[in-house]
């Protein structure tokens, strides 16, 4: 655990602010929900929560199954970075932030095909080497939970309105399955 120096009060109504330094530097933002544990010694820990997090090897086995039928990239994030990815190294992009084009996007809640001569979106912030090709959001309950992608690597073809239709199917499938 790493100290920050700083220090806050409980209110007269159990509630501790988060210094916006702290919530910036961990991508918190107004509305985002958060896991609390307790340690053994007394301390408490508040980690970002992430309903994606429970579909993760589901949504590993369903990159697997996109990525072999196309022979493609496929990726599935959260609000904040990739969480299952096939076709390209993990190291590379699973637990990366996303780039601010990205995120971007997701605020609109649009989906995505990428077309030549399109300014390219690329997955991860610092990232140039593996950019969108198709996303679409996913939608539980009204509330964006993540995106599903296909990306493309340097020097790869656009994709087709036939992936992109893919990956919406796999987002509403998703979406669905975070609402059971």
């Amino acid at each position: 655990m790493k100290a920050t120096g700083i220090v806050r009060r409980v209110d007269d109504l159990g509630r501790i602010v988060i210094p916006k330094e702290i919530r910036r530097t961990l991508r918190i933002r107004e509305g985002d929900p958060l896991e609390i544990y307790t340690e053994k010694d007394g301390g408490v820990i508040f980690r970002k929560y992430s309903p994606m997090g429970d579909l993760q090897e589901f949504a590993a086995q369903m990159c697997e199954s996109i990525g072999a039928a196309t022979g493609r990239i496929a990726a599935v994030s959260d609000r904040d970075s990739i969480i299952a990815l096939h076709g390209a190294p993990k190291r590379e992009l699973i637990d990366k932030p996303h780039s601010p084009e990205l995120e971007k996007l997701m605020d609109q809640r649009k989906n995505y095909l990428y077309k030549s001569g399109d300014r390219p979106i690329f997955a991860a912030s610092g990232d140039e080497k593996y950019r969108l090709g198709a996303a679409s959001p996913i939608l539980s309950q009204g509330d964006l939970m993540g995106y599903v992608m296909m990306l493309l690597g340097n020097g790869d073809q656009p994709l087709q309105e036939s992936d992109q239709c893919l990956v919406k199917t796999a987002a509403g499938f998703l979406g669905k399955q975070m609402e059971n």
